[in-house]
């Protein structure tokens, strides 16, 4: 299993080896993501390549190649869509599925899946139009990205802060303000593990 920002920098690399036909650098890679250093980068290629979707060249320059890795696939419910912006009704069951891949899930019966709508999250890398994996629980940290339940009737995607006697419901976008709400009015539905995005 991937983590999303493992996830993100494979997309990156993949998506950039089809425009490109080469490998992007570490530079590249590190600007794409918005990482502070290339450390990092090779930290996350390593993880990668450990779980066995590339591997790396020894002595050669851009020196990626991905492996020969079949990809499984599980179904899990598609549960509509949810709000990175202002809130919006309740989400309610489904019998639509959709199909992720297995290394974005542990147990297909623990996730769910919702498309965004909205931008309030785009400097998470989550934009309108992408399809989040949730993982089914009601409990959260502070900095979690989670889909919250506000007053029995409004959902939304956002960051998770709590405090002594409140919750913060946390936009990751300047246009959007936080809010704050007593414990009793916010329920964690689940916490956001991966999202798929279509790329035009």
């Amino acid at each position: 299993m991937l983590t999303l920002k493992q996830k993100k920098l494979l997309d990156y690399i993949d998506v950039y080896f089809k425009e490109n036909s080469v490998f992007p650098t570490y530079e590249e890679m590190k600007d794409a993501l918005n990482i502070k250093s290339k450390s990092s980068i090779h930290k996350l290629i390593s993880s990668i390549e450990e779980r066995g979707f590339i591997e790396r060249i020894p002595h050669k320059a851009r020196a990626i190649q991905f492996k020969d890795k079949k990809i499984d696939l599980n179904k899990i419910p598609y549960l509509g869509r949810i709000a990175a912006g202002n809130p919006i009704e309740a989400i309610t069951s489904s019998f639509e599925q959709i199909s992720v891949p297995d290394y974005l899930i542990t147990n297909s019966k623990e996730h769910f899946a919702l498309e965004v709508i909205g931008d309030s999250m785009r400097d998470e890398g989550i934009f309108n139009g992408d399809i989040v994996i949730i993982k089914k629980t009601n409990i959260a940290a502070t900095g979690d990205i989670v889909v919250a339940l506000i007053d029995d009737n409004e959902v939304t995607l956002k960051k998770f802060r709590s405090f002594k006697n409140s919750i913060a419901l946390e936009p990751a976008n300047k246009n959007f303000k936080t809010r704050i709400f007593g414990p009793e009015r916010v329920k964690i539905q689940g916490l956001l593990v991966g999202l798929i995005r279509k790329f035009n």
